[in-house]
């Protein structure tokens, strides 16, 4: 597997507290996770694969970190590298916009040309709509730490055993 660099936005310390979950999963394979509010282009451009965190705001925007970020990826030549998204959401206070801004991500992801690994079943979860279903599976891996939290072990444990190898370089 690929040297991993983890990036996240968190604004309560939802979306950080799973990055580190991912990322003592994942173990020696991950080369450091950082808020991408302290993050550069060279950050993220010099990684050999990529996991990216973001969680849904208001009607489905961006966190504001990755909402400040975003136009960088424009920098940044992804072509092909691997990259795999997790999201948060709330599914019952804002089921209609679930992990939309996994959705937003994905797609520019998609536009950069980046190789998006870990679609994940949507399965289990309880929502009227999202922008990250991909032909009918989240782009990503979607958790609700506000009213599914104690799912989120199980799922991340999952999801990393089913990234390992397509984040391989």
């Amino acid at each position: 597997m690929a040297n991993v660099r983890i990036f996240y936005g968190s604004t309560t310390g939802n979306t950080g507290e799973v990055a580190a979950l991912i990322a003592e999963s994942l173990g020696d394979t991950v080369e450091y996770v950082r808020d991408i509010s302290c993050a550069s282009v060279e950050d993220v451009s010099g990684a050999e694969a990529l996991i990216l965190g973001v969680s849904t705001w208001d009607d489905g925007q961006l966190q504001q970190d990755w909402e400040n970020f975003l136009p960088k990826l424009d920098e940044i030549d992804l072509q092909g590298k691997p990259v795999a998204l997790f999201g948060l959401g709330n599914s019952y206070g804002f089921s209609e916009q679930f992990c939309d801004a996994m959705g937003i991500l994905y797609r520019k992801i998609v536009q950069r040309c980046g190789r998006v690994v870990g679609f994940w079943p949507n399965e289990g979860y309880s929502f009227k709509a999202s922008d990250a279903l991909v032909n009918g599976h989240f782009c990503g891996l979607a958790l609700d730490q506000d009213n599914d939290r104690a799912k989120t072990p199980d799922r991340v444990r999952r999801w990393v055993d089913q990234i390992r190898g397509d984040m391989a370089v």
